[in-house]
């Protein structure tokens, strides 16, 4: 990093701009060396996470971040899997499960009965879409925000069952109603299912579920949502929801290890949900016939439920708070920076992600590949994308924000793009 001075940017929170107009270095020192949204004890709570110092870590939202306890305690799950296999695997792990089950059900405010542990989001739409038997005349609908596994696995439905595929498109700066209304008005009594996120993972939107679901089950429809990075980032009560399935990730803002997921099917479906593996319990349905599969590595799920109890101890309601509040001052600072800032920010409440809209030099989704690669080789981790078909499209930055983040994360961040893009600070 270099030592550019320069005014903060507008709408920099009050808690970051605790020094006077007189003193700009130390208030760059501040941003760079410490976290001022946080408070006094930030760095033993970062400390928590084992990440190399030496990297600005702004993609939190792709893959999280374990707590260093939590990976010790998951070795040591695995150390006691590999003494005694035959202890293990026939005696001790099913009840472990199980326990583990029942603490994260009531972190996810549901009943153990109704969930069942998958390795991620992905497995758990798969689950559900490869269960559901949907008739050549009906139809599949989701919306153009959709995640791209998420599309495939639709994709595979479409061509196994004959039911038409809807995408419904959502222009990337649409409101909440215009959203609900493009999405109410592609259901049918033709619909079988509607497929929606409750956080979207490129465009960081919170969608409007609640609507939808009451329209599409008013047509017949059933509505799998896909809640991929809401376990952590929002309170939740799954059945409150109304879904007739719910899948999240436990391993992004919950930062549990990877390879850890929940799937949530309401009571009226679960004698038909099976589970991708046909193992042992095959018989005796959901959920156990998604948890007792042989001799995988269960240590992600058993370790589960100490990182939600560590994350308790800190205060969800101040990670969420803190978290939330960063990464908006990091959307505001970086556009200003970058000049993007009558792009339509929008940064939805109670979210831990934001989109900015990169410079019209990224004008294609090979320079977007190409940015994303120097930040890494300079030492920032980040989410760069690009949206829309070439030539016609833009270039978008997706930031995340977790307790172990600075201000100076983002800023080492912007200074790799507009070093990228040969501009002066």
């Amino acid at each position: 990093m270099s030592g550019r001075r320069r005014a903060p940017p507008a709408g920099t929170p009050s808690g970051i701009n605790g020094r006077t107009k007189e003193d700009p270095a130390d208030e760059r020192q501040s941003e760079m060396s410490g976290n001022p949204m946080w408070g006094d004890d930030w760095q033993s709570v970062r400390d928590l996470w084992r990440l190399d110092p030496d990297v600005a870590h702004c993609n939190h939202g792709s893959f999280g971040a374990v707590p260093g306890p939590v990976l010790d305690l998951q070795n040591e799950l695995r150390d006691r899997m590999a003494a005694n296999p035959m202890a293990w695997f026939s005696r001790e792990m099913p009840a472990r499960v199980s326990e583990a089950r029942a603490e994260v059900a009531a972190f996810l405010g549901a009943d153990p009965a109704d969930i069942a542990f998958v390795t991620n989001v992905s497995a758990g739409i798969s689950a559900v879409t490869e269960s559901l038997q949907v008739g050549h005349e009906e139809e599949i609908v989701s919306t153009s925000h959709i995640y791209g596994a998420v599309g495939y696995a639709l994709e595979r439905m479409s061509a196994r069952t004959g039911a038409d595929r809807v995408v419904v498109e959502i222009p990337f700066d649409a409101g909440d109603e215009e959203v609900a209304d493009l999405l109410i008005g592609s259901v049918s009594e033709r619909t079988a299912l509607v497929v929606i996120d409750q956080i979207t993972s490129g465009s960081a939107r919170r969608f409007p579920i609640e609507p939808v679901i009451a329209a599409a089950h008013a047509a017949g429809a059933a509505v799998l949502v896909d809640g991929a990075h809401a376990p952590g980032m929002l309170p939740l009560d799954l059945p409150a929801i109304g879904a007739d399935f719910w899948t999240g990730n436990l391993h992004k803002w919950a930062c549990t290890p990877a390879g850890s997921g929940v799937l949530w099917v309401a009571p009226r479906w679960q004698k038909e949900l099976h589970s991708l593996v046909v193992s042992w319990s095959e018989h005796e349905g959901f959920p156990l016939s998604f948890e007792r599969v042989g001799t995988n590595d269960l240590s992600a799920w058993l370790a589960a439920p100490a990182t939600l109890q560590l994350l308790g101890e800190i205060g969800w309601d101040r990670i969420r708070a803190h978290n939330e509040r960063l990464v908006g001052w990091a959307q505001s600072m970086v556009a200003e920076r970058l000049g993007t800032t009558g792009a339509g920010l929008r940064h939805d409440p109670g979210l831990s992600m934001a989109v900015v809209r990169l410079p019209r030099e990224i004008g294609d989704e090979g320079r977007a590949k190409a940015l994303q690669a120097s930040l890494a080789a300079a030492g920032v981790e980040a989410a760069v994308g690009f949206r829309g078909p070439q030539g016609a499209g833009f270039g978008s930055l997706r930031l995340s924000a977790q307790v172990y983040n600075r201000p100076g994360d983002y800023e080492r961040l912007v200074d790799g793009i507009l070093d990228f893009l040969g501009r002066s600070a």
